[in-house]
């Protein structure tokens, strides 16, 4: 099955949003909140048992906030497959596959997708 990989990432601290370009042509601009909302590690899922490869939906309800939890400090790729992203609070343990990000779309078409495969 063809998983769509980045072609190029991207972030503003003034806007506070992540851009990624995919393979496919489509465009995720991800707030910064967000991400840090649906950090996918243990220790923000609760715990291994947790562990869902998917995000969960309540992320998308959240309100967006400006605190150093949700400023983005930096960010790293992790082999091929992913990027870990840094933030002012010292948390940096999520590790946000290709997949998980793209499941994580706010866009209104990917939320359309999502919801109807649910």
């Amino acid at each position: 099955m063809y998983e769509p990989r980045p072609t190029g990432i991207t972030a503003n601290r003034n806007s506070r949003e992540l851009t990624i370009t995919w393979s496919d042509g489509h465009t995720s601009v991800y707030p910064f909140s967000l991400l840090r909302f649906a950090c996918p590690c243990a220790e923000c899922r609760g715990g291994h048992d947790n562990m869902s490869s998917d995000p969960d939906p309540a992320v998308f309800s959240m309100p967006d906030e400006d605190t150093l939890r949700s400023r983005l400090r930096n960010i790293e790729a992790v082999g091929t497959y992913a990027i870990t992203l840094d933030w002012e609070d010292g948390h940096h343990f999520g590790i946000y596959n290709w997949k998980y990000l793209r499941q994580l779309c706010p866009c209104p078409s990917c939320r359309q997708n999502t919801n109807a495969a649910s």
